[in-house]
């Protein structure tokens, strides 16, 4: 039966591996590297059914070597972590013949890399005759039109002009050069370092002679597209698609499709690559892992077709009722958020009611007291007039005495008629008359309190129930998938939020307090033992984390499988 499978692979300096050692291994050949002076035997290994160096037009004829190719590449590259080629494992059909399959995979390797300018290095293993697959290697760097090996990455100069800054590699800067376009360079103006073009630099000293440039540089138009997602999208179809039309050209009816299960919509699972030891030990009868996992799956996916028809009925179910639902739970959390900010407004108007009366107190007392001292003065400084009058004139050290008294004490009359109007202020009275009207602001303010805290348990009750419907509503919705619910959740989120504080401010006008309905806002979360955001992080990399395991997975297998080839 045809598989899909495509794996691409980088082989880099920088994981360890050779061009020349890859290449060495698939070709089941020996090459040696001038590199690094090591030579690779291969020729023992077993299972090469074809090979074939395949080159552009523009590539040097004597590359149609692999030793010449690989350690051209191996010479091109001078960093410790190059990237020195792209490799790809390709399953081949059963179905068809070797010649067949040769045909095939030289057809896919022309069309889709060769013709696009990479030299091209193919082989076909089958060691038992049930496993055809093909290794693609191919060089990374464009070959221009005089054979010569392009730069993946390009210097590119940040240019000043008219206050604009434009990126220009060495060559486009000849022509910009010409149309006003300067290179920056970094001058000290006093202790600071700032770019600037030599023309607006005179006088100043300038720290070195290297330009302002792009920190990656500019990347090969060529090497660009092939290191793109969307390029190695278009090479797994690709081969799906000519495979298929050789299954068609000998009228096999089964077809391979390169998409994965979930974007194909399906919901069964894939199987593992099962490899030739594997294989090899069922037929002896010996249980093999790989073979049980996939009796396992099978199994499943039995199950899953089976309840497929159930499950179809039930999508529209979840599709609508999930929506609904995350409406709710956002409007029952909007509704937490509103009692929560009645409770936080009831309680602040309690608590500044409770220090203005205690204020209003302390001043009404303070008032009283002032009062009283000032009637006290008034009377004793009456007192003295009477008796300053009533002293004859000749006593005039007496009459000295008494005259001080006075004065201090008219001083004194006048320091606590100030105090008494301060204090008659901040109490809002112009008089003393209108003292009656601060007793009844106190008692109002009394019943104030008594009323914003029967309101602030009312606040509470509904807060508890509300919360109680939440946690129930939460309860039942366990069974759908909590990522879309989550993802729906958050989506609508904003608006409901931005409800709330529409809700708020027209309720309260202007006692609307923002600090009250952000902190209402963290509380609620709080109280519902909620981070919707921290919660989808979680899911992603938990999600993220099941499909590393199960890729490192996959790649250990199919690294058993090369070693066993």
């Amino acid at each position: 039966m045809a598989i899909y499978h495509l794996q691409a692979k980088v082989i880099s300096r920088g994981a360890g591996r050779s061009a020349v050692a890859a290449s060495a291994y698939m070709s089941c050949s020996e090459i040696y590297n001038d590199y690094d002076g090591i030579t690779h035997n291969y020729t023992r290994k077993q299972g090469l059914v074809y090979e074939q160096v395949i080159l552009p037009p523009h590539a040097p004829p004597e590359w149609a070597d692999r030793s010449v190719l690989w350690n051209a590449v191996e010479n091109a590259e001078k960093a410790k972590d190059s990237r020195l080629a792209r490799e790809f494992v390709a399953a081949l059909p059963v179905e068809l013949d070797r010649e067949q399959n040769i045909s095939l995979i030289t057809e896919y390797v022309t069309d889709n890399f060769v013709n696009e300018g990479m030299c091209a290095d193919i082989a076909i293993h089958d060691t038992d005759g049930h496993n055809p697959h093909a290794h693609i290697m191919l060089t990374v760097r464009p070959l221009d039109d005089n054979s010569k090996w392009q730069a993946k990455t390009e210097k590119e100069y940040l240019c000043t002009k008219d206050g604009i800054e434009k990126g220009f590699t060495a060559s486009e800067y000849k022509s910009a050069k010409a149309d006003g376009w300067e290179k920056q360079y970094q001058y000290f103006i006093g202790k600071k370092k700032i770019y600037l073009p030599p023309s607006q630099a005179d006088g100043l000293e300038r720290i070195n002679k290297y330009p302002k440039s792009t920190k990656y540089g500019r990347q090969n138009p060529l090497c660009e597209k092939w290191n793109s997602e969307e390029q190695l999208e278009l090479w797994r179809k690709n081969l799906a698609e000519i495979t298929n039309k050789y299954l068609e050209s000998i009228s096999i009816d089964e077809r391979i499709d390169h998409r994965s299960h979930k974007a194909r919509g399906l919901d069964e699972q894939p199987t593992i690559h099962e490899g030739v030891s594997a294989r090899i030990m069922e037929s002896r009868g010996i249980p093999a892992e790989r073979y049980e996992l996939n009796r396992q799956i099978k199994a499943d996916n039995k199950l899953l077709r089976e309840l497929k028809a159930q499950i179809k009925r039930l999508v529209e179910t979840v599709k609508q009722s999930l929506p609904p639902i995350a409406d709710t739970l956002e409007t029952m959390r909007k509704n937490i958020m509103l009692f929560t900010y009645n409770i936080f407004h009831a309680q602040n108007r309690r608590n500044a009611a409770h220090k203005e009366i205690k204020a209003t107190n302390e001043t009404f007392d303070r008032y009283m007291k002032t009062t009283g001292e000032l009637k006290e003065k008034m009377w004793e400084q009456k007192d003295l007039l009477e008796h300053k009058k009533a002293t004859p004139i000749y006593k005039l050290i007496r009459h000295s005495e008494l005259a001080k008294a006075v004065t201090t004490l008219t001083e004194d009359i006048e320091e606590l008629r100030n105090e008494k109007n301060m204090l008659l202020k901040s109490l809002d009275c112009e008089k003393d008359g209108n003292m009656p009207s601060v007793k009844r602001k106190i008692a109002d303010m009394e019943l104030s309190i008594t009323a914003l805290q029967k309101q602030e348990q009312e606040y509470t009750a509904e807060l508890d129930g509300a919360l109680e419907d939440f946690a129930n509503i939460k309860e039942h919705s366990q069974d759908l998938d909590q990522y879309l619910l989550i993802e729906e959740r958050l989506r609508i989120r904003p608006q409901k939020q931005s409800e709330f504080y529409e809700e708020i401010e027209k309720t309260y006008g202007k006692r609307y307090d923002m600090g009250a309905g952000v902190k209402s806002i963290l509380e609620t979360d709080q109280m519902l033992g909620e981070n919707l955001e921290s919660e989808r992080y979680s899911l992603r990399k938990t999600l993220q984390r099941l499909a590393n395991k199960q890729r490192n997975h996959r790649r250990r297998i199919e690294r058993d499988d090369e070693l066993e080839l």
